[in-house]
Formats: structure tokens, C-alpha cells, sequence
């Protein structure tokens, strides 16, 4: 089970009857007995009706483990696939997921989670008046777990919720979370802004989360972040648990990332439009420090640039350390990588750099890594053992979506299905295919030809984290 949340969280203001009138210094605690008995209802009453309950369904085949096993497949061949004639629908299972999400439109546009909904067949969502609709994915982006969704029928009357700024954000601020926790129906908990600026937590592609205290669960994923005037300023995603439950730490996706996925949906964009660096970037160690003679081992050391990118236009040199983004610090690759990408596209931004020892600043055009080539995205079939693999042409726009400069040219696999052969092999997400049994592979439609005659032993080189590799296969 994976072990994932809702919070949500207060900006500068102690209760809601402070939010309205904040002390002109910033935040203060309660004057008098009556501020302390203030109650959360007024921020709870104005924010709950834009928290929803997502249902996912998908239906999976019941695997036979015997046919993991080559010697049962002799016999049985794959006939525990669905997409093999005489597969018995009886054979299928249907997977069920909750989740919750947020109404941030009033036509019925919902943010919730990318796991929640990751493979659904069907999305329902079920609003706190118990209201029920179906829903389709408008845009989904796994980098930062984040899927927009749109509710189909209903008059465009939605409740919704306003998006604020995490950046707002304090450590101490009280939040609450709002949820369906377990299932058992919506739920407000309250607790604290625990620390901000998460990073390295190996939850997304852009590691940078507000963690809070309040109690969040299974369930709650997808929910809302609120601050005490009633804005969204995150979106939950995942707990540190050991049982499965609440243990105080858990993690909201900022709303400030938030924004750029809902603004690509809305712009009709099939992917998420961001700024791209071109630049591959490494986690600054106290030896590294030491050599690159700065005090503390904070900030984005640039390891490669690739040619033609904004980083090498700028002036980026490999050896550079990137140290702000818009004189805003950043701590390692994490961090820069939600302040760049966060960053609204045209124009430039200043990168704070320590070069040599000496510090300069470089600025650097905001725009889209450009697809070069057609992606021609295939999912392999047949009898090698690249079969599942789904795989498209390689572009800066595709290497950027890889968080890697791994290669300039070829094809690359982005996506596995879940027991094939290819999975089976261990061939993994982001592997660039180089040469199969000799031949060159440089699009998607050689690797195509290549895999659909049988042979007796597959010879495939591939790149994979900078390193060649050549493996011998069987057929």
C-alpha cells in the first residue's frame, strides 16, 4: 500500500477571526481568552464544499503465478492475457481506489493526486452534498503527481476553491486537513506548518513539499492544503508512517506547482508547459564544498549542459554552482528545480552562481525544451523481450520529461507494462535503446521492425544513468 495523505494549512494568521485582520507585524498569538476560543468553522464552512471524494476503477487480469514460470509457459502459453483470443473475462478483478480532490473551478474542474487516478477505467466523483458524477483526466503529470480532472454534466454551479500561494507559507502556521480519510467520510484535522522546502524525499520528480502534523491518512491523497483566510496552498500527497497510519509527517505538493500543471490544462495543452535549463545537475557534498572552496554544501552543482539549451546560451559552465534562482536560495538540484520550473515562461530569470569561488549572476531565458523530432510513441509486441515496452523518439522536450541528458538522438522506453516480457527483463523507464544484434536503432519505427522477427538470441546495447550497457538475450 502506498502511503499517501491530505493536509491542509494556515498562512500567518492564528484563527480565522485573526485571518481577517492580521496584526500589521505578521503573526502574533492569541491577546485575550476569547481569541483563544475563536473556532476553525468559518474557514472549514468555506473550504469544505470544494473537497471531494474520487473513486478509481480499473479491472487487471488475475495473473497465474505458474505462468511467471517458463517451463508452465511451455504448456499454457499466454493464455492468462487479455489481449489473447479465448481469455476468460472471469479471470479479470476490479481494483478500487479512494482519494480526494479539490474543486478549483466552478465548471467542475477537480486537482487531485496522478496515483489516485493512475490507470482508471472509470473516475466518479462524489462532492460533500452528495452529489455523484463522472469524470474524465484532462491532464495528468506523474513528475509531480498532480492529475486535473473535469466533471462531465452538472450545470457549471460547482463550489471551488481559490489557489493561494505556498510561498506564503511559515513554519508554525496553523493548517487544517480536510478528507475522506479511510473512507469514513469528509474529516477536518488541525496542526501545524511542521517545516517547509522538503526535499529529497524520493516522493516526485520535483521534491519540494510543505510537511505538516495534522493528522492525515489513507485517503486523504488529493485533498487540500488551506490557510486560514480559506486558500489552497498545497495539495497532499504522501505520510511518513511505519503502520500505514498517521504519525505526524506527512507531505503537500505546494501550490505554487500546482498552478503551472492546472494552467497547462487549461490552456487545452496535452503536457505540462515548463521552463527548461538543459543542464544536468548533481547534490553538493561537504568534500565537493570543500573543493569548490564555498562554506556550506548547499546549492546545484552543473555536471553537463546540453548543446543549444538556455543553460549554454546563458553562459552555464559545467563546474558552476547554482546557489538562487531569482535571489531566492536554493538548497540542492530539488529545490532549483521547483524554483525554475515554477517560474512563468518568457522572459528570463536571474541565476545566482558561485564560479571559481567568485560569485556572478547568469540570466537565463525561460522557455520550453522544443521537440526536434516526432515522438512516434509505439508499444513494442510480439515475441522479443522489448515486448510492453512503450517507447518514443528522443528530443530535448522528452529528455527533459526524463529529468536526464542521457542522449541526444535515438529512441527511448517511457512507460513498462506490468508483466510483460519487457518488465520481465528488467528493462526500466528512461533506457535508451542503442543497437540491437547490430543494428543502429535511431527511431522508433527501426526498433518496430527490428523486434517483430523472431530470433533466437537478442544482443541489445542500451544506455541507462550514463553508463553502456550490452546484454545477450534469449529469444
Amino acid at each position: 500500500m502506498k502511503r499517501i495523505a491530505l493536509l491542509v494549512a494556515s498562512t500567518l494568521l492564528v484563527t480565522p477571526a485573526l485571518a481577517q485582520a492580521p496584526a500589521a507585524g505578521g503573526p502574533r498569538v492569541p491577546a485575550s481568552r476569547a481569541e483563544i476560543g475563536l473556532s476553525f468553522a468559518p474557514v472549514v464552512a468555506r473550504t469544505a464544499p470544494a473537497i471531494v471524494n474520487v473513486y478509481a476503477q480499473k479491472t487487471a487480469p488475475r495473473n497465474n503465478p505458474l505462468l511467471d514460470d517458463p517451463f508452465f509457459r511451455r504448456f499454457f502459453g499466454d493464455r492468462g492475457s487479455p489481449d489473447v483470443p479465448g481469455f476468460d473475462r472471469r479471470r479479470e478483478r476490479v481494483e478500487q481506489s479512494l482519494g480526494s480532490g479539490v474543486l478549483v473551478d466552478r465548471s467542475g474542474i477537480v486537482v487531485t493526486n496522478n496515483h489516485v487516478i493512475d490507470g482508471a477505467d472509470e473516475i466518479r466523483i462524489a462532492l460533500s452534498d452528495k452529489r455523484e458524477f463522472d469524470a474524465e483526466v484532462v491532464l495528468r503529470d506523474a513528475r509531480t503527481d498532480i492529475a486535473i480532472l473535469q466533471i462531465k454534466g452538472g450545470k457549471g454551479d460547482f463550489p471551488s476553491a481559490t489557489l493561494g500561494s505556498s510561498d506564503d507559507l511559515q513554519v508554525g502556521d496553523i493548517v487544517l486537513a480536510i478528507g475522506n480519510p479511510f473512507g469514513v467520510g469528509q474529516t477536518v484535522t488541525q496542526g501545524i506548518v511542521s517545516a517547509l522546502s522538503r526535499t529529497q524525499r524520493g516522493i516526485t520528480d520535483y521534491g519540494f513539499f510543505i510537511q505538516t502534523d495534522a493528522a492525515i491518512n489513507p485517503g486523504n491523497s488529493g485533498g487540500a492544503l488551506v490557510d486560514g483566510a480559506g486558500r489552497v496552498v498545497g495539495i497532499n500527497t504522501a505520510i511518513f508512517s511505519r503502520s500505514g497510519g498517521s504519525q505526524g509527517i506527512g507531505f503537500a505538493i505546494p501550490a505554487d506547482m500546482v498552478r503551472v500543471v492546472l494552467q497547462s490544462a487549461l490552456s487545452g495543452s496535452k503536457v505540462v508547459r515548463r521552463p527548461w535549463l538543459g543542464a544536468d545537475l548533481q547534490q553538493v557534498t561537504p568534500d565537493i564544498a570543500e573543493g569548490l572552496d564555498v562554506t556550506r554544501p548547499t546549492g546545484a552543482l552543473v555536471q553537463s549542459i546540453f548543446p543549444g539549451s538556455p543553460a549554454e546560451k546563458a553562459g552555464l559552465r559545467a563546474g558552476d554552482l547554482i546557489v538562487a534562482v531569482a535571489g531566492q536560495e536554493v538548497d540542492d538540484p530539488d529545490a532549483f528545480g521547483f524554483r525554475f520550473a515554477t517560474r512563468p515562461l518568457g522572459g528570463s530569470v536571474d541565476l545566482g552562481i558561485v564560479r571559481q569561488g567568485k560569485p556572478a549572476t547568469l540570466k537565463v531565458a525561460l522557455e520550453t525544451a522544443p521537440e526536434t523530432v516526432p515522438r512516434d510513441e509505439i508499444t513494442l509486441t510480439g515475441r522479443s523481450p522489448l515486448a510492453g515496452a512503450k517507447v518514443v523518439n528522443v528530443s530535448p522536450a522528452v529528455m527533459e520529461e526524463m529529468r536526464t541528458l542521457d542522449a541526444t538522438k535515438g529512441v527511448v522506453i517511457v512507460a513498462v507494462e506490468e508483466g510483460s516480457p519487457a518488465e520481465r527483463t528488467s528493462f526500466r523507464v528512461g533506457d535508451v535503446i542503442m543497437d540491437i544484434n547490430g543494428t543502429a536503432i535511431t527511431t522508433t519505427a527501426d526498433l518496430q521492425r527490428i523486434t517483430r522477427t523472431p530470433v533466437r538470441a537478442w544482443r541489445v546495447t542500451l544506455q541507462r544513468g550514463g553508463r553502456v550497457i550490452s546484454a545477450l538475450l534469449p529469444g
